[in-house]
């Protein structure tokens, strides 16, 4: 859970060295006026972008897996304990009937012994 705010930097780092390398490259091609461009001018811009967003959208990718790969462990952890919590209301369930079961049968017997000293008690006298 500590990750998130270094995620967070690490991602303003990325969009603050983005905007920088996009600044750059417009300052490089665009300048003080359109220059005219040519086959080869044309094609090393598209690679530069092509690199550049290649650079950005690769570090997404892989916090969005990261972040994936976070989440799926965090469900499957509570899916652990969510069986753990029905184990453990089951078992108390079942050990709560075996109470009420027990003291039933103490009730039972005590009432038998008392109504046996009573009755020896009317024999007595």
């Amino acid at each position: 859970m500590n990750a998130v705010p270094a995620r967070k930097a690490t991602e303003t780092a990325n969009t603050t060295e983005f905007e920088g390398e996009i600044r750059e490259f417009i300052r490089r091609d665009i300048g003080h006026g359109r220059r005219p461009l040519t086959e080869g001018t044309s094609e090393q811009a598209v690679n530069n972008i092509t690199t550049l967003l290649d650079r950005v959208s690769g570090s997404s990718v892989g916090e969005i897996d990261s972040l994936i790969s976070d989440l799926t462990n965090v469900r499957d952890f509570l899916r652990s304990e969510g069986e753990r919590v029905q184990r453990e209301i089951a078992s108390y369930a079942q050990l709560s009937q075996v109470a009420m079961t027990s003291v039933k049968i103490i009730a039972e017997s005590m009432s038998q012994w008392k109504s046996q000293t009573s009755d020896s008690r009317i024999d007595r006298a």
